[in-house]
């Protein structure tokens, strides 16, 4: 089987830079998976659970915002912030999402109500990626 050669990029490094028999990438529209052979594109990631899989393993990863290209089996993510599940504390991400949805209740304008609802997609996602790896 053919397979995708992934990296993922930050500012300050790069995470990741392995071959994958398909991915599974949180788009904007939707969740989408990527096999080999894939038509070439370019488009934003939203904050969820990114999923990688090789050989009948899975490993998942909580990512937050970004984009991803594919080309000629290749794949290109770059954002900012993209933990693997077992880097995430979860009580921590529940103490996030609890303090954004107060904010969220009691938000007065759309800046505040803004950076407390992308507080909470990151909480929620942290979350989705360690229950999903149970």
């Amino acid at each position: 089987m053919a397979k995708l050669h992934l990296q993922i990029l930050q500012p300050v490094q790069m995470k990741i830079d392995a071959e994958f028999d398909h991915i599974i990438v949180p788009g904007v529209e939707g969740d989408f998976g990527i096999y080999a052979g894939h038509t070439a594109f370019i488009t934003q990631i939203r904050p969820g659970v990114l999923q990688l899989y090789n050989e009948g393993s899975i490993e998942k990863y909580s990512i937050h915002d970004g984009f991803v290209t594919v080309e000629n089996n290749q794949v290109n993510i770059v954002c900012e912030i993209i933990e693997k599940y077992s880097e995430i504390d979860e009580s921590r991400a529940n103490n996030a999402k609890d303090r954004a949805e107060k904010r969220l209740k009691k938000s007065k304008g759309n800046i505040d109500f803004r950076r407390a609802e992308a507080a909470l997609k990151r909480a929620l996602s942290r979350l989705e990626a360690i229950s999903k790896s149970d």
